[in-house]
This record gives structure tokens, sequence and C-alpha cells, in this order.
């Protein structure tokens, strides 16, 4: 992606189901866990690279013995970091206990942190606010008693964070900050807590309080915890969550917005936010790993039993389309797939851009993400060559040229485009800045016939339109095209999301600035005026206003304008920019139908809210998020 945009976080969780004694025995190494989870949080390294976190916990270790261990950090390789710190952990084992030390579990969960049988990882990506230790998961919640514990992480955002902390108020508590990390996991806690005092209240009649802790140990139930936390959450999740007694969970939203994937056998539970990296890290065919349901919970008991439980009532499921088009790896076979046909659905609107004239067309891509469905285009092509040639030997219709020539042509493809280098533009002024940006593409020269080739160019999505404007068009001017296509396997981006995406504010949308320069062209203000009466005078409404500013254009029409608004005085080739379609979008993408910053349709209800603000803070000038 050329618009370089924060997203969604990656979690990683593994449950030992076998005492730490038989990883030992099996594998040669007490480390089995931490090298994995290693793996899950190397393959899923580009959800985050803000920070990262691991914490551990030991199950049914004696009183007085540390039991729940944590890092984070925020260097630039955190996770490597934080690892480096756990495998010094193993060294400091060897010479406390000697060589022998290492392969015996008992000693090791009485000596050595980092040596439990529940793991969780977390890597971060920042959408919004500052970048440092304390806002790095996973989080914990500490209490004298191990079952009260909790230590949580997530792929999350909350839309309805204020109504949250209200209701933490309300139950009387007095949290220290109102981001939704925080409030997510005092509500959690706070129904830990109450189960606690259920199971607590049941027995305290029948048995000592150290005979009492150890039957809630045994008999916590985390999928009511969790049904009685998530029934006032707005937004999408995949939250992750360890107990001190050993019990654990992974949480999906009901839409199932976020991703969520697990693996068990009768050694582990795995769970992540792609299915790579659970397949790197085991070893197992892809068939193995399944999808958590919407509204479902992976429920880790003490014991090691697991099971698959409804928290809450699952509505249509609008999987983050985005995942699939840009941000999860595209090792994944399925996404791999999908984004081939997401270049291949373009093919007609890219053959009339250019006038169906191939033979003076040269077709490249944006490294290194939109690869894929430059491949995908490339077949789309071929296809269409296919289908002409029947066309002329099977039905006889006539053709211009050689038979030879349309026998033997190929479409022209070169590699056009490759990003050279980051740049550090902050110390220059304004105008060198715009030249020192324009330098971050590199171009290859001398495959473009000056004044006579089309070149198309795809990308994974245009969002703020701003690198394209001031370098890769620049970049490709030079080569003197005649004309230059940019082609986007993403519809257009007309709406924030608040669900994790940093993609919150109207004014950075180039679709939206297109509609508003047209708006204004045509003298239409008074549609501005009336969308932001709507939306400040039913701020609660179920209704999307904002698909207003858009609703008198065709997508042509807006697209159009977005191509006026990224070519400068000097861009001497005429430019086109194409957007997949949102019908397209759906074809190509059948189970992953969460559209809402193409179409505005968003899965809850404060989605709605949220838009409808973020267009109230862009007519107010405000620049805040708008959730």
């Amino acid at each position: 992606m050329s618009d370089a945009i924060k997203h969604e976080c990656g979690i990683a969780m593994i449950r030992l189901r076998k005492p730490l004694q038989y990883y030992i025995d099996k594998y040669g190494t007490a480390s089995y866990a931490a090298n994995r989870l290693y793996v899950l949080m190397q393959k899923q390294i580009n959800r985050g690279q803000d920070g990262a976190g691991v914490a551990n916990i030991k199950i049914d270790t004696k009183p007085g013995t540390r039991y729940i261990s944590r890092y984070r950090s925020v260097e630039s390789s955190a996770a490597n970091d934080i690892f480096d710190k756990i495998n010094k952990k193993y060294r400091k084992a060897k010479k406390l206990g000697g060589s022998d030390a290492l392969y015996d579990a008992e000693w090791l969960k009485e000596n050595i942190a980092f040596s439990g049988e529940v793991w969780l990882g977390h890597l971060r990506y920042g959408t919004h606010g500052e970048n440092s230790i304390e806002t790095c998961h996973p989080f914990l919640k500490q209490n004298n008693w191990r079952s009260r514990n909790l230590v949580m992480a997530g792929n999350f955002n909350m839309t309805n964070n204020e109504e949250l902390f209200s209701k933490l108020v309300q139950l009387g508590q007095h949290p220290k900050e109102k981001t939704d990390t925080v409030t997510v996991m005092e509500k959690v806690g706070h129904f830990l807590d109450e189960e606690n005092q259920r199971l607590f209240d049941k027995y305290k009649h029948h048995y000592t309080n150290e005979q009492i802790t150890h039957l809630i140990e045994d008999e916590l139930d985390v999928a009511r915890i969790l049904r009685r936390s998530c029934r006032d959450f707005d937004g999408g999740y995949a939250m992750a969550g360890m107990i001190g007694n050993g019990s654990a969970f992974v949480v999906r939203d009901p839409s199932g917005i976020r991703p969520a994937f697990y693996y068990a056998d009768d050694e582990v539970v795995v769970i992540a936010s792609e299915k790579p990296a659970i397949k790197s890290a085991f070893n197992i065919d892809f068939k193995a790993i399944k999808e958590i349901k919407p509204g479902h919970a992976i429920v880790i008991n003490k014991d090691g039993s697991y099971s698959e439980d409804e928290i809450l009532p699952a509505r249509e499921k609008k999987s983050c389309s985005f995942e699939r088009i840009y941000f999860s790896r595209g090792t994944d076979p399925n996404i791999y797939q999908e984004r081939k046909n997401l270049g291949k659905a373009l093919i007609p609107q890219i053959l009339k851009a250019i006038d169906f004239d191939l033979k003076n067309t040269v077709f490249s891509y944006i490294p290194n993400t939109a690869e894929t469905a430059f491949l995908g285009m490339i077949e789309g092509l071929d296809e269409y060559l296919v289908s002409k040639r029947k066309e002329v030997l099977l039905d006889g219709k006539p053709h211009v040229g050689d038979l030879d020539e349309l026998l033997s042509f190929r479409p022209r493809v070169e590699k056009l485009v490759s990003k050279d280098v980051k740049l550090r533009t902050f110390i220059t002024n304004d105008e060198d800045r715009d030249t020192m940006v324009a330098s971050v593409y590199d171009t290859t020269y001398e495959v473009i016939r000056p004044g006579v080739d089309t070149l198309v160019v795809i990308d994974d999505s245009i969002v703020r339109g701003t690198t394209l404007e001031k370098s890769i068009l620049t970049t490709l001017d030079k080569l003197n095209p005649k004309r230059i296509v940019i082609v986007s396997s993403a519809p257009q981006i007309r709406f924030p999301d608040c669900y994790g995406i940093d993609m919150s504010k109207m004014k950075e949308f180039i679709a939206f600035r297109a509609a508003i320069a047209l708006i204004k062209e045509r003298k239409m203000e008074n549609v501005l005026d009336a969308v932001y009466e709507q939306c400040v005078a039913q701020p609660n409404s179920m209704e999307n206003f904002v698909k207003g500013v858009y609703s008198n254009f065709t997508d042509e029409e807006i697209s159009d304008k977005v191509a006026d608004i990224v070519t400068t005085p000097e861009i001497r080739a005429e430019v086109k920019v194409i957007f997949q379609t949102v019908e397209n979008l759906h074809k190509c993408i059948p189970n992953h139908l969460g559209d809402w910053y193409f179409t505005g349709d968003y899965p809850t209800t404060g989605g709605m809210r949220v838009v409808n603000r973020a267009f109230v803070n862009y007519m107010e000038g405000k620049t805040v998020r708008a959730y």
C-alpha cells in the first residue's frame, strides 16, 4: 500500500495441555512453548511494529512462588528484545542449577520465570496516542488471590468507550484512564471478581478458605464472566486473557470484525490472528486450523480442557475485508487467491481506460503488497486474449492485424516502480520536503516509448492519495508516457474506520476530498449544510447521514476528480484513476463482507454514531478522532 496506515494488532496464545516435563522429555527443551510463541509473533510482525509484549503463567505453583511473568518492549525489534530477555532466564537457570536444571520442570517452575504452561503474546500497532511501555499489551490486573489475577491483550477498538467508562463509575470503580484497553480490562476484571465471590459464597459454610480457593480455581466459569462482561461492548474485537489459576480465553466480537483462529490437539491449544502463523509454528495442515465463530470464545480451563462457547448472539458476519486486501499475510492460500481475483476483476475497467490498446500499454504494480493483485490482473489479461483468439479462430470474427501477431501477443509487463529508501525529510523546508518525498520511489528507465505507451500501475488501495500525488505520479511521469492509469484493487475509501484501522478523519480520504471538490464546483454547498444539520440534530441516529455527501455523484465522477486532485501542474501525462467496485469486492471476497469504509454500512450502532460525528468534526474544523 503506497499510503501507509496503521491497523489491527496481533495476538498469539499457547496453552500447554500436559505437564511441562512432558515437553522436556519429548522435545528435549523447556522452551518448547516459548520457541513457538516466538514464531507465532514473528510471522505476525506485519500486524504491529510499535511494540510487543509477552506474559506467562505457571499453574499450581506453591505459595511464595512468583507465577506471573511479563515483558514488554517498544524497541525497534520489540519481539526479539523480549525473547532475548526470556532466553537470559534460561541461561541463568543453567548457572544456578547446572545443566540438569534445564531438564527438570519442577525446579524450573520454582526458580525461573517464563517456565509456565500458559503464554500470551501481543504485537502493537498504535492507532492513536503515545507509544510507550505503558501502552503495550498485555495489561495486568493483580490480586493476592490467584484466581482474581487477570492478564489481557487484544486486537480491538471500542466505539462506546465513554459509555463503558460511565458504567464502571456506576459500579463504584475509579478507573485510572479512559482508554478502551483499561475500560475493557476493568469490566472483565469486575465480573471475574464477582464470579470468585459467587463461588466463595456457595462454599463458605462448608469448607475452609484455603479449600475454597482451590474449588474456585477448578470451577471458575469463564464463559459466564465473558457473557456478563461483553454485553455492553460495541466495536470490533478479538480479546485474549489469562487468569491467574491457569484458565485462558480468546473472545471474538459478534460480527466477526477482527480475525481469530485456533488449533488444538492433545498437546496444545494455540490461538492467533492469522492462520499462516499457526501453520508455521506447528507445521500443520491449513485445514486443521479453525476460525473462532463470531460472538464466541475459546475457553481453556485450568485442567487444559477447552470449548468454543457462545458469548453473545452472532450477527451477520462482517469480517474486515481490508484484512484480505492488505493487512493479513498473503501466504494464506485463500487470501492469496482472493487478492488475485481482485486484480482479475478490474480487467473490464482497465481495458476501457486504455482504449483496448494492449499493444501500446505496459503493466506494473506498486511494491510490494500489490504484487498478488498484479498477478491476477495479468491472468485476467491472458484470459481476455484467449477469448479474443477463440472469437477469431472458432467464430470467424474479423480482426485487425496479422494472425500470427494475434496468436503470439503477450501483455507487456515490467517492474517499473521500486521502493528505494526511507528518507528523513523533517530537516528540510516544505519546498524541499516535496522533492525528497518524490524520491522515495524509483523507476526503471528506457523501457517506455515516450509519448506512445500507456502505463497501468496497480496498488492495493488509495487512502489519502498523498504518496500518489507527491511521489508515484512524479516518478512515473519522468518516463514520458502518453497516459498513466493508476488502479486500486480496493474500492474508494469514503468513510472512517472505528474498529482498529487508523482511518478516523474524513478530510484525510482522497475520495471524500474529491466529493467535496465536486460539491464546490457545482455550487452544491447546501448538501454539506443539510448533512451537517442532520448529524447535529440526531447524533445517536442509526442512519449514516454522510452517505448524502456522495449520493449526487457516480463512482466514475469521483474517480475522475481523484485523478484531477493528484495530478499536479508538473505532470505532463494524462492521468486516470480506477477503483475496484464494491460489487466485485464481494464477489472476490464472499466470506468477508466488512465494507463500512467503502459503503458506510457499519455493523454496529457505535459505527453509525462515529461516522456522523466524524463529519461534524470536519465541518467544525476539529482534527480529533470521532471515537
